[in-house]
């Protein structure tokens, strides 16, 4: 709410109600996986907006569940509305990783993980368990993806049920080696399907 003073009857804003909203985050698209092969936000479809609207954007992905066992959960980018998934990127992937009965504990770079200069997917978690019970959470920050300036930079961090009973934390960024507008976004398993998950499009203004 903005504030504001009285003087002689009339009204002063000190603090525009738009400038108090910058930096909020804002639900453009939920989407909710059911046997998905792949679940995707393309700007200008279903209601979705993937442009110079924000400089910011966040996809959550919550409870995925793969229909596979040790499964890898994937991202690519697109500059053609998703005809192509296929920005040339370079990469970054490492982990940390625990063991339920805290026989296992480990810490390390994963160079089979990563990208350099490479148009496939990036993987962003790896050996997702499929037991009932077991499911991968996170998120993904893409900046400024309608620069036709700068590439595009974006930093994953993602939670995981391991198939081996390890819990992992994963932290994966690079940045698409593009300037072309990014307009679309897609995410998979590397094997079978997203069983189930919800997924969540926000866009953040400047702060």
């Amino acid at each position: 709410m903005a504030l504001v003073k009285y003087n002689n009857n009339s009204i002063s804003a000190i603090t525009d109600i738009a400038d108090s909203m910058k930096g909020a985050m804002t639900l453009i698209k939920e989407q909710t996986a059911s046997a998905s092969s792949t679940i995707s936000f393309v700007d200008g479809t279903s209601d979705v907006v993937l442009d110079s609207t924000y400089p910011i954007y966040i996809f959550k992905f919550i409870n995925c569940h793969p229909s596979a066992d040790n499964s890898a959960f994937q991202v690519n980018f697109s500059v053609d509305g998703g005809s192509n998934y296929n920005v040339t990127k370079t990469t970054s992937y490492f982990f940390a990783l625990h063991k339920e009965d805290g026989s296992n504990s480990n810490f390390a770079y994963s160079a089979g993980a990563d990208l350099a200069q490479g148009t496939g997917n990036q993987q962003i978690a790896q050996n997702i368990g499929a037991d009932n019970d077991q499911s991968m959470s996170g998120h993904l920050t893409l900046f400024n993806p309608s620069s036709t300036t700068f590439i595009k930079h974006f930093i994953a961090t993602t939670q995981l049920a391991e198939l081996n009973e390890n819990t992992v934390n994963v932290f994966s960024a690079g940045y698409g080696n593009t300037t072309s507008a990014i307009d679309a976004v897609k995410f998979q398993m590397d094997s079978g399907d997203i069983d189930a998950g919800t997924f969540k499009l926000y866009g953040i203004k400047d702060s």
